[in-house]
C-alpha cells in the first residue's frame, strides 16, 4: 500500500548514508550537522528504509533543541513514520512524541506553535491527537493570526477524523463564534471552510445573514463563498435564484481570480441571457487587460465553450473578441481567429474583414516575430468569410494578391487557392482578378503558386485581349530562347594537328555533317576542326523572371503546366481571333518554346533529365496545337473547369454536413413535464431567475436535459471477470472518459460462507496508473458489493489491467485467489474522427516520424467496401473527396485523419490493388508523433481488417 506524503524528494540510493554516521551526528551539538543527519534520515525513509534504531536518538537529542530547521525537520520525520502496528494499534513509543507536541503547542515563539498545528492536520491517529486538543483549542484566541488560521485548519482535520465528532462536539459553533469575530482575512476564509466542509447550514446561514459584506471580503474567502455557492446549487437547484444575485455581485470584485471564477460559476448554473452575457462580457474583459499569456489562452478556452452552447450571445461580443489578435503570441492569435470565425454573421461580416485587412497590412511591417505564418492564418481566415460571403470578396482579394510573391511559400499558396476560388464563385470579379494576376505575375517565386496561377490564366482568360495578355506574360517570363547553347571555338587544322585531342573536342571531316545546339546540321571544310565546348546555360536577362529561373533549376512539372497553359490559350485564341495569321503566329511561338523545354529537358546542362510524365505531357500539347480535333477541344477547353466547380461543390457539402455533424439534435419524450412561462406566478422572483425559467423550461421542451443512452453499447462494455463455477462471481462496467477510466466492479459470493478481507487487486500494463487501491471488504454469503476502481491514463495507446480477487473464510486459514480475465482498453476510445486540409495533412504526413506499415490481408472483394470497413473500425474520418473514389479501375488510395483526447494527430494511408483473382492486395501506412498510437492503430487494424467484428 503506497503511503502519502508532503515531502517528495530525489535521493541516489546508490550510496545510502550509515544509521551509525546519521546517529552520532544527531547526538552532537552541531546544528548544521544534526540538520545533514535529518535530511539523510527522512530521505533514506522515502526510499523505502527502516531505521528503528534512530526513533530514540531522535527522541532523547533532537526534539529539545530550540533550531527552527531541526523542529521543522522533526515534524516531517514523524509524519512518514510508522505510527501503528500491523493490526492499527499505536506503538507505545509514541506517547513519548505527545508531551512534545504539547509543549509546542505552548511555546511563546509563533513560528513553532504555526508548523506544530500544521503537522496535526496530516495526524490520523485518534490517540495521540486526543490529550492535544485542549491546547489546539486554546490557540484558537491566540493574539498572533498565523496561530490562529492554522489552529482552525487543525480544529477542521480532527473534526473530519471517523471519531471527530466524539472529540470536538461542539466544533462548529466554537468555529463560527471565531468567524464572527475574526479580523484576518486567511482565518476567517480558514473558518468559513471549516463551516462549508462539515457543517453546511451553519455556512450558508452565516452567507445569507452577511450577504451585504460579501464585495469586503478577502479574495481567498470570495473564492470559498463561490465553491460553496456551486455545490449548493448542484444539490438544490430551486434555490440558485438569490445565490446567482450574490455572484453577479461579486463580478465587480478587484481581484481577476474571484471574477474570473464568478465567470465560471454564472455559465455552470445559469442559462439565462442575462448570466451568460454577463459572464461572457467579464472573460473578453480579462482577455484584454491580462498580461500573461497562459490566461489569455484559458479564458479563449472558457470563451469557445460558450461559443458552442450560446452563440447568439457570443456573436454581439465578436469585435471585444478580435482585439485578442493584438497579442504577438501565435497561439491566441489562432483561438481567436478560430472562434471569430464561427461567430460571423451578415451583420458583423464587414467590421470583421475590415480588422483583418489592417491585421494583414500591419504583418507588411518587419518589427513582429514570425509575421509570414500570421500572415498565413490571417489569409486562411479571410478566405473562409470570403467563402460564407461572397459580397466581401471585392474588398480583399486585391489586398491579397500583392502577397503573391510572398517569401512565405505556404502564405502565397493559401492566397493563390483563395483567388482559385472566388474567380469561379464570383463571377463579377473575373476581369479585375485576371488583370491583376497578370500584372502580379512576374513577382511569383513558388513553383507551386506559379503553377496554380498558370492554371487560373488558362481558364479564365476569355476575352481577345486577356488571351493575349497571358501569352505575353508567360513568353516574357520565360525570356528569350534557347535555355542553353553551345559555344565554338575555330582553330587552325595545323596547331590542332600538333595537340593530343581534347577530352571535349570533336573532329569534322570534310562533307561530314555536325549537329547544331538548334537541331540543324552544318557541314564543315576538311581544312579545319571546331570544337565544342559543353553547353551552358543562358540565364537571360533580369526582366526574364520567374518561370525561367524556376526550369532552369530542373523543375519540369512547371514546365509541363507552361506547355498546358499555352495550349489553352491558342485553343482559345482560334475562338476569339478573327485573323488565322496571329493565332498561327502564336501557335508557332508556343511550339517553339514546349521544343525548347524538351530539349533541356534532355540535354546534359542539368543534372537530371525531364520526367517521363512532364515529357509526355508537353509532347501531348505539341501534338494537340499541331492537329486539333472539337472532341479534345472539349475536354481541354469545359470538361476541366466543370471538375473544379464539382470539386468546389463536394467541398461545400462536406463543410455542411461537418456543421450537422456539430449541431446538438435532442428529442423531448411525448409525456414530459412542460411549464408555461406566462401562467406561473412571477412573484418575488427577479428577472434574472425569470430568465433562468424560461431557458429551463425550453432545455426540457426540447430534450436537452435527457441523457440519452445506448444501451446496446452498455451491454457490450460489461465484461466477465471469472467463471460462473468460481465461489466469487465477478463482471466489470467499463467507463472511458477522456484521462480517466472507471472500473464498476460487481463482485457476488456465491458461496454459504462469509468472505473476510476479500480485495479487488488491480495492477496495469501500458500508460494506466492506478489511482488508489480499493479497501478490504466483507462479504456476507450470496450477498454481492460494487467496487469501484479509478485509473489515470497518460497517452493513447493499448493498455491491459489484470489482478485478482483475494479473501479469507473462517475455515481455510490461508487466503484464496481468484484470478481474473485480462481487461484490454481499447484505443478507441481515445480517437475521434477529425478534419483537416489537404495540405495540413501531407505537412503533418511529411514530419512525423513514426511510421507503422500494415500489408493488406482480407477476404474482402471489393476496394470501396474494404475503405468502409477500415473507416468503421478505426473510427477515422476519410478525407478523400467521394469524387475521387468513383469509378471501378481496381485502384483505391485514401487519406484518413482522427485526433485523440490527448491532442495525438493519426495519420492513415489506404492503398490497395484488386489483384487478378480479385483478391486485394497493399499497404495500410500509419504515422504520428508518438510510437504508441502508431503501434496501438497498427494493431487494431490488423485484428479488424479481415472483416471480422
Amino acid at each position: 500500500m503506497e503511503k502519502s506524503c508532503t515531502l517528495l524528494i530525489h535521493f541516489d540510493r546508490g550510496t545510502p548514508a550509515i544509521a551509525n554516521e546519521i546517529k552520532e551526528a544527531l547526538e552532537g551539538n552541531d546544528v548544521p550537522a544534526k540538520v545533514d543527519a535529518m535530511k539523510k534520515a527522512i530521505m533514506l525513509l522515502l526510499n523505502g528504509e527502516t531505521l528503528p534504531q534512530l526513533f530514540i536518538t531522535i527522541v532523547r537529542y533532537v526534539l529539545p533543541s530550540e533550531d527552527h530547521t531541526i523542529q521543522k525537520l522533526l515534524l516531517l520525520y514523524l509524519e512518514i513514520i510508522e505510527k501503528t502496528d500491523t493490526k492499527g494499534r499505536v506503538l507505545p513509543e509514541m506517547i513519548l512524541i505527545c508531551q512534545n507536541l504539547r509543549n509546542n503547542l505552548q511555546h511563546p515563539n509563533e513560528y513553532i506553535r504555526g508548523v506544530t498545528l500544521r503537522f496535526l492536520c496530516r495526524l490520523n491517529e485518534t490517540e495521540i491527537i486526543e490529550p492535544l486538543i485542549p491546547s489546539v483549542l486554546q490557540n484558537l484566541a491566540h493574539r498572533h493570526p498565523y496561530i490562529r488560521r492554522n489552529a482552525i485548519l487543525a480544529v477542521m482535520s480532527i473534526y473530519k477524523l471517523p471519531q471527530g465528532e466524539q472529540l470536538l462536539v461542539d466544533a462548529p459553533e466554537m468555529i463560527e463564534k471565531v468567524l464572527s469575530t475574526e479580523q484576518d482575512q486567511s482565518a476567517k476564509r480558514n473558518a468559513f471552510l471549516m463551516l462549508f466542509t462539515c457543517d453546511q447550514d451553519r455556512a450558508i446561514n452565516y452567507l445569507l445573514t452577511h450577504v451585504d459584506r460579501i464585495s469586503e471580503w478577502g479574495e481567498s474567502l470570495q473564492m470559498v463563498v463561490l465553491e460553496l455557492i456551486r455545490k449548493v446549487c448542484r444539490t438544490n437547484r430551486g434555490e440558485k435564484g438569490k445565490y446567482i444575485k450574490i455572484i453577479i455581485s461579486l463580478l465587480n470584485a478587484p481581484s481577476t481570480a474571484v471574477i474570473y471564477e464568478c465567470a465560471g460559476t454564472l455559465v455552470s448554473l445559469s442559462s439565462a441571457p442575462t448570466a451568460i452575457r454577463a459572464a461572457a462580457n467579464t472573460y473578453c474583459q480579462l482577455l484584454l487587460s491580462q498580461s500573461d499569456n497562459n490566461v489569455k489562452l484559458i479564458v479563449l478556452d472558457r470563451l469557445n465553450e460558450l461559443k458552442s452552447l450560446h452563440r447568439d450571445i457570443m456573436v454581439d461580443l465578436i469585435m471585444d473578441v478580435i482585439r485578442a489578435l493584438s497579442s504577438p503570441n501565435l497561439d491566441i492569435r489562432r483561438k481567436t481567429l478560430d472562434i471569430v470565425l464561427e461567430l460571423i454573421t451578415p451583420r458583423n461580416i464587414n467590421e470583421v474583414v475590415l480588422v483583418l485587412k489592417k491585421e494583414v497590412v500591419k504583418t507588411q511591417g518587419g518589427e513582429l516575430e514570425k509575421n509570414g505564418e500570421y500572415r498565413q492564418m490571417l489569409i486562411q481566415a479571410i478566405h473562409s468569410c470570403a467563402i460564407k460571403f461572397p459580397d466581401v470578396a471585392s474588398t480583399v482579394v486585391h489586398l491579397l494578391m500583392d502577397f503573391l510573391g510572398d517569401s512565405n511559400v505556404a502564405s502565397a499558396i493559401d492566397v493563390i487557392v483563395f483567388v482559385r476560388e472566388i474567380i469561379q464563385m464570383n463571377p463579377k470579379l473575373r476581369v479585375s482578378i485576371i488583370t491583376r494576376l497578370l500584372d502580379n505575375f512576374y513577382q511569383i517565386r513558388a513553383a507551386r503558386v506559379c503553377t496554380c496561377a498558370l492554371w487560373i490564366i488558362g481558364e479564365y482568360c476569355q476575352s481577345l485581349s486577356e488571351v493575349e495578355s497571358g501569352i505575353a506574360s508567360i513568353k516574357q517570363c520565360l525570356g528569350d530562347l534557347p535555355f542553353f547553347s553551345i559555344s565554338e571555338e575555330g582553330e587552325d587544322i595545323d596547331n590542332t594537328a600538333k595537340k593530343a585531342p581534347q577530352a571535349n573536342s570533336i573532329t569534322v571531316s570534310s562533307k561530314r555533317p555536325a549537329i547544331l545546339a538548334d537541331g540543324t546540321y552544318a557541314t564543315q571544310s576538311a581544312a579545319s576542326e571546331t570544337a565544342f565546348s559543353p553547353p551552358t546555360i543562358v540565364q537571360g536577362t533580369m526582366a526574364s523572371g520567374n518561370l525561367r529561373s524556376l526550369l532552369l533549376t530542373g523543375d519540369f512539372f512547371l514546365g509541363a503546366v507552361v506547355a498546358c497553359t499555352l495550349t489553352k490559350l491558342i485553343l482559345r485564341l482560334e475562338e476569339v481571333q478573327s485573323s488565322q495569321v496571329e493565332v498561327n503566329k502564336a501557335s508557332t511561338q508556343a511550339l517553339l518554346i514546349m521544343v525548347s523545354m524538351l530539349q533541356l529537358g534532355q540535354s546534359s546542362v542539368l543534372p537530371h533529365p525531364i520526367d517521363n510524365d512532364s515529357h509526355d505531357r508537353i509532347v501531348l500539347c505539341i501534338r494537340l496545337l499541331c492537329n486539333t480535333g472539337d472532341e479534345v477541344r472539349k475536354i481541354w477547353l469545359q470538361s476541366c473547369r466543370q471538375s473544379f466547380v464539382k470539386m468546389l461543390s463536394e467541398k461545400q457539402l462536406r463543410e455542411t454536413e461537418e456543421l450537422k455533424a456539430k449541431a446538438q439534435v435532442s428529442n423531448a419524450q411525448p409525456d414530459d413535464l412542460i411549464d408555461f412561462y406566462h401562467l406561473k406566478s412571477r412573484k418575488g422572483m427577479s428577472q434574472l431567475e425569470l430568465e433562468d425559467e424560461v431557458q429551463d423550461d425550453l432545455k426540457r421542451a426540447t430534450g436537452e436535459f435527457i441523457k440519452d443512452g445506448d444501451d446496446a453499447n452498455k451491454l457490450n462494455r460489461i465484461l466477465q471477470l471469472t467463471g460462473f463455477s468460481d465461489p466469487v462471481y465477478a463482471e466489470a462496467y467499463v467507463t472511458v472518459h477522456h484521462y480517466d477510466i472507471v472500473l464498476d466492479v460487481t463482485v457476488i459470493n456465491r458461496t454459504k460462507e462469509t468472505l473476510q478481507n476479500l480485495c479487488l487487486e488491480l495492477a496495469t500494463m501500458g500508460d494506466l496508473k492506478l489511482v488508489e487501491r480499493p479497501q478490504n471488504y466483507t462479504l456476507a454469503p450470496e450477498s454481492s458489493k460494487q467496487i469501484k476502481a479509478n485509473i489515470k491514463v497518460s497517452s493513447t495507446e493499448t493498455g491491459v489491467i489484470f489482478g485478482n480477487i483475494v479473501y479469507e473464510t473462517s475455515n481455510v486459514l490461508e487466503r484464496t485467489v481468484v484470478v481474473l480475465n485480462d481487461i484490454h482498453i481499447d484505443i478507441m476510445d481515445y480517437i475521434s474522427p477529425a478534419v483537416c486540409t489537404n495540405a495540413a495533412f501531407r505537412t503533418m504526413w511529411a514530419e512525423f516520424e513514426w511510421e507503422n506499415k500494415v500489408a493488406v490481408n482480407t477476404v474482402i472483394q471489393d476496394e470501396k467496401e474494404f475503405l468502409d470497413h477500415i473507416i468503421k473500425s478505426t473510427n477515422m474520418k476519410c478525407l478523400t473527396a467521394p469524387s475521387a473514389l468513383d469509378g471501378e479501375c481496381g485502384f483505391l488510395a485514401a487519406n484518413l485523419y482522427a485526433k485523440s483526447v490527448f491532442g495525438e494527430d493519426a495519420l492513415v494511408n489506404v492503398s490497395v490493388e484488386k489483384q487478378i483473382d480479385n483478391k486485394l492486395s497493399g499497404y495500410i501506412r500509419i504515422r504520428s508523433k508518438t510510437q504508441g498510437i502508431a503501434l496501438s492503430l497498427g494493431d487494431k487494424i490488423t485484428l479488424k481488417q479481415k472483416g471480422g467484428s
